[in-house]
């Protein structure tokens, strides 16, 4: 395996040569950190054995939600606080996506744009939900920002998990769809791109590039929807490719490999410099929320959620426990380590 700070402290330079008027400080600050991420020079942790007094030091991570290999912990840490609203009803995974003509609006004003898109596409399926004539009520959904299509290229949509279900607080009633059919995908994308037009136009923006006629909306069936959050949990704070995928360096060219939804394997081979914009171009603006719920499913609608669940039948279990992270070992007894010393500095590497 080839660790991502390495290939950064490689070809950084080529990274600034060709795309160095492009790069913003939230790029800047994920290359920094990345670089350093568990490497010589970084801030050192240091844990001691209860039972033999061994100490060791190791290396802190960078903790950036774009590094591949951090903050595998706070993804589990989601994905169990989703499953817990879980419902006994079917799911469904409607993805919104946009003309590729709008990407260079997109690129050029991520926060706003990627925003609006995550609200239109809630704004859709909920309008839907109070005029079918089967719901007549409040939706939830949980909503995921992807910037990247399986090849990493730069392909903003969103995924929605819908329960295919509403409930209607004053009636105290939950009406649900049979089958595998929520809504029609082709007038949820006239509706979708209507919306995305009227919200464009109250942000005072304007689009001058010819758009299609037709935009694309996919809504299909996911079971119980437990396999598609935690499909959608291995994207949110571990990086668009694992540092598995990446399989050689040699010569300034970086080859890796990348997965289609069928498990289709394809290898890629660019620059160096052209592999981290690849990864980079795909690191979101500074404190901007990726993944947000809404409806009944939002973390202000608690008693809107336990009248579902009575309604329901639902068993609700006992709250537990957030997962701890795994204890460290000791590398000679094999005992339980414990922190004494963080943010010790560490030893910075030498220049000439």
């Amino acid at each position: 395996m080839i660790p991502l700070s390495h290939l950064v402290e490689r070809y950084q330079g080529d990274l600034e040569r060709r795309h160095g008027h492009q790069l913003l400080p939230s790029h800047r600050q994920a290359l920094q950190a990345m670089r350093r991420c568990r490497q010589q020079g970084s801030d050192l942790m240091v844990l001691e054995c209860h039972d033999c007094r061994q100490t060791v030091k190791v290396p802190h991570s960078c903790g950036h939600r774009s590094c591949p290999h951090c903050q595998h912990h706070e993804s589990q840490q989601w994905i169990e606080r989703q499953q817990a609203k879980l419902l006994p009803v079917q799911y469904f995974l409607v993805t919104f996506t946009v003309p590729a003509e709008l990407r260079p609006l997109f690129w050029n004003h991520q926060k706003v744009a990627y925003d609006l898109l995550l609200k239109i596409s809630w704004q859709t399926i909920s309008s839907f939900a109070r005029r079918d004539p089967r719901l007549k009520g409040q939706i939830g959904a949980h909503a995921v920002l992807h910037t990247h299509n399986r090849r990493l290229q730069y392909h903003p949509h969103v995924h929605l998990i819908v329960p295919a279900g509403a409930v209607n607080e004053q009636r105290k009633e939950w009406r649900r769809k049979a089958g595998d059919y929520l809504f029609p995908a082709a007038n949820l994308a006239k509706v979708f791109r209507a919306k995305w037009f009227e919200g464009i136009r109250h942000l005072g923006m304007r689009v001058v590039a010819t758009l299609p006629s037709q935009w694309v909306v996919h809504c299909k069936p996911v079971g119980r929807g437990k396999k598609a959050l935690v499909y959608l949990g291995r994207y949110l704070y571990r990086g668009v490719l694992p540092e598995k995928n990446i399989l050689s360096d040699q010569d300034g060219m970086v080859t890796f490999r990348t997965e289609d939804n069928e498990g289709k394997e394809t290898i890629q081979t660019v620059r160096g410099g052209e592999f981290l914009w690849m990864l980079l171009r795909h690191v979101l603006p500074k404190r901007f929320r990726r993944v947000r719920d809404f409806g009944l499913l939002h973390g202000n609608c608690r008693r809107l959620i336990q009248l579902v669940q009575l309604l329901l039948r639902v068993v609700v279990p006992d709250p537990v426990e957030p997962r701890r992270k795994p204890p460290m070992l000791c590398p000679q007894c094999s005992g339980v380590m414990h922190v004494i010393a963080v943010r010790v500095p560490g030893r910075r590497p030498q220049t000439c």
